[in-house]
């Protein structure tokens, strides 16, 4: 037995048993029948419904164990099972195209009573429209700035300039600890310790990022069996310093594409874009790790390195990869207080203005941290002893007044404005796009992606790797 209820412009009219089946049905018709000048007010029909498929799917992801079915004049939009879904399995259901194939970014962090758990949508798949990232609290569904702020803090590094976190985040927290009236939609909250959720969700995207890092080497760099794998290359890795083996000693079918007739120019260290700038060769890792599960086929335009995959076409973009393995080693020589410093045979002498002179005073310890001796000479003058090694074939004063104007431009904390210093100086000694690698450097390249904690996007977010599955190639052909 069940029960039905008739309520007509806010007054109950019947209350009576009936027969039915498990669940509850709602249906709403003549909605504006007593205030017909709200009606006015409405948007067009598809907004509306926007809207309303919008209000069905924050409830499907709040409640995964229920079925929902959603239908517009009698046509299905979608139908989602009853107990039948997982939390991962509902967020791709109901998260789109990006992500219903996506290897989702699964986040699970807990402490003092709140845990932050959820999935997002990989760094690659993000996007700047908002509405994409749906927030949970304690099963409602929230808006609040705070939380996508923590969210993008733990992701910074990964996500590109202008990008939002996009999936589904559930913070659950006791209920005493949150405060729903602050707005009468009860859109938005307030937690009684900000501080502790801003934390779990930050240290939960950063967690999540390092696991999605580890399943996607697994992923890239698994070794093939024996009788798929290629015979190892005779040559040794070079050094630094070393001549690279002719190019037709790689692969019996070795591709060769010639560059780009011209590049745009390369802009100041503290530019947001990230193009190439120096020329060093890749160095060999610290010590031998067998990259053979990626087979390199060649280099596209000179700075795409196009390498065959256990499951199909990889494609490597070797500033980016290059940029996120200098900026690693980098932060770690920085956290060591040991950032490796080239002494200037002919120390570099520039003149600073008032506003410049207020910034090397400010920033002194910084800017000596990051590996740039400099000292007053006088009046206005200024003496630049050593700088940073990875930039030291620029020149001197580019190098102080690039850093000094991401200092001051940086924002955030101390820890922002440096990292943003030592992303600009990786992206000017990383590979340049247009430079053809030799198949040793390329070796080296991999393996050191395999080796690295974090390799998977450039300190600007751009991408390192992108996969065509065999699938994928098949269709572009028409091959079934």
């Amino acid at each position: 037995m069940g029960a039905r209820v008739e309520i007509r412009h806010g007054r109950v009219l019947k209350v009576h048993e009936m027969g039915c089946a498990k669940g509850t049905v709602m249906e709403v018709r003549d909605l504006f029948g007593n205030m017909p000048a709200r009606k006015k007010f409405l948007k067009t029909a598809s907004t509306e419904l926007a809207h309303i498929e919008e209000v069905v799917k924050n409830y499907a992801l709040a409640y995964p164990l229920l079925g929902f079915s959603y239908q517009v004049d009698e046509r299905e939009v979608f139908s989602l099972p009853a107990m039948a879904d997982d939390l991962e399995a509902r967020v791709r259901a109901v998260g789109g195209r990006r992500a219903a194939n996506a290897p989702l970014v699964r986040l699970d962090e807990a402490a003092d009573g709140v845990r932050v758990h959820g999935y997002l949508v990989p760094p690659d798949e993000m996007v700047g429209a908002a509405g994409r990232l749906r927030i949970f609290v304690n099963g409602r569904v929230i808006r609040e700035r705070m939380v996508v702020h923590a969210l993008a803090e733990g992701l910074r590094g990964f996500l590109m300039k202008g990008a939002r976190p996009a999936g589904a985040l559930f913070i659950e927290a006791p209920p005493e600890s949150v405060d729903v009236n602050v707005h009468p939609t009860k859109q938005e909250v307030r937690f009684q310790r900000p501080t502790l959720v801003q934390q779990l969700i930050s240290l939960a995207a950063r967690e999540g990022m390092a696991r999605y890092q580890r399943a996607l080497q697994e992923e890239l760099f698994v070794v093939p069996p024996p009788r798929m794998r290629r015979p190892e290359p005779s040559s040794p890795l070079p050094g630094p310093a070393s001549v690279a083996a002719p190019a037709s000693t790689w692969a019996q079918a070795e591709l060769t594409f010639a560059p780009p007739a011209s590049r745009e120019p390369e802009p100041a260290l503290g530019a947001a874009a990230c193009p190439p700038a120096s020329e060093p060769s890749v160095p060999p890792p610290a010590c031998s790790v067998d990259a053979d599960a990626l087979r390199p086929i060649g280099q596209l335009l000179g700075t795409y390195i196009l390498c065959e995959g256990e499951e199909g076409l990889v494609v490597i973009d070797q500033h980016a990869a290059h940029e996120r393995l200098l900026f690693e080693e980098m932060k770690r020589q920085y956290a060591a207080g040991a950032v490796a410093r080239q002494t200037l045979l002919f120390p570099g002498v520039i003149e600073c203005d008032r506003e410049e002179k207020r910034l090397l005073d400010r920033f002194a310890v910084e800017i000596s941290a990051l590996g740039v001796d400099i000292e007053p000479f006088g009046g206005d003058s200024y003496v630049v002893k050593a700088v940073p090694a990875i930039v030291a074939q620029l020149a001197a004063e580019v190098i102080v007044r690039d850093i000094l104007a991401q200092l001051e431009s940086g924002g955030g904390g101390a820890g922002s404005r440096t990292e943003a210093v030592l992303a600009s100086m990786a992206c000017k000694a990383a590979i340049k796009g247009g430079q053809t690698l030799q198949p040793e450097e390329i070796t080296a390249l991999l393996r050191r992606m395999r080796e690295a904690e974090i390799f998977s996007h450039c300190p600007h977010g751009r991408p390192v790797v992108k996969r065509f599955t065999v699938s994928d190639i098949k269709r572009w052909f028409h091959r079934g």
